[in-house]
């Protein structure tokens, strides 16, 4: 069943780039309430939020988020609530990639991958799991889906995102989960080729507002979805 989003309140991770700016774009054009974080582009976060207020939404919050850092996570996280008082829909989007075979990765790349992907991914659900009200969206990937050579330590973060989304949708009976799946998409990841990342924000969209109709814990692969 569709649901309208207006008035929701939405925390997206990664926001200042790519398929996280979109997506803050999309849930504004809704009407959403919207928390969004940066890691590194400050300004670029801000001006994101600005643009947000002027596509219709009503209120908006900008706040630094290191997912590999415990203490930023809480910050975080006490932040939205202090702010909103709950989270209608928390998308999980913060993510890194490093383009080299296993063997020409450095042990502090692999770390990267995998707390940035993974653990923050796990850290900052857990801790907003007490006030989140209707839906969880995980940026997962095709690289979650089939592995690529070039792409170890990324596939199994991946592939390790879906396996976390399943599992809590059943651990979550009141929230719906899902795990949405882009392919390689034009953002400074993937030298900005590939499908347009405002095609992936309206798929992430269209998943919380239930227009897909698959269980929680399943995948939306945005190439089968496309229209």
């Amino acid at each position: 069943m569709k649901k309208s989003l207006k008035g929701k309140i939405v925390f997206i991770t990664g926001a200042s780039l790519g398929i996280g700016t979109e997506t803050a774009y999309k849930f504004a054009e809704e009407g959403c309430k919207l928390a969004i974080t940066y890691y590194h582009d400050k300004e670029k976060a801000i001006a994101v939020s600005e643009r947000c207020k002027k596509l219709g939404s009503p209120d908006g919050l900008v706040l630094h988020l290191d997912v590999m850092n415990n203490e930023s996570i809480i910050g975080a996280v006490r932040d939205v609530v202090e702010h909103f008082r709950e989270i209608s829909v928390l998308v999980n989007n913060a993510g890194v990639i490093v383009w080299k075979q296993l063997k020409d990765q450095s042990f502090e790349e692999i770390e990267c991958q995998i707390r940035t992907n993974l653990e923050g991914l796990v850290k900052v659900t857990k801790q907003s799991l007490p006030y989140v009200k209707d839906v969880i969206i995980n940026l997962g990937s095709a690289a979650g889906k089939a592995g690529y050579g070039d792409l170890t330590p990324y596939c199994g973060t991946k592939f390790g995102v879906r396996g976390f989304s399943e599992a809590i949708a059943q651990e979550l009976p009141h929230v719906m989960v899902y795990t949405v799946n882009p392919a390689v998409t034009a953002t400074r990841m993937n030298d900005f080729q590939g499908m347009p990342p405002e095609d992936v924000a309206r798929i992430i969209v269209n998943a919380a507002k239930g227009e897909y109709g698959v269980e929680s814990g399943s995948d939306v692969d945005v190439w089968k979805v496309m229209k």
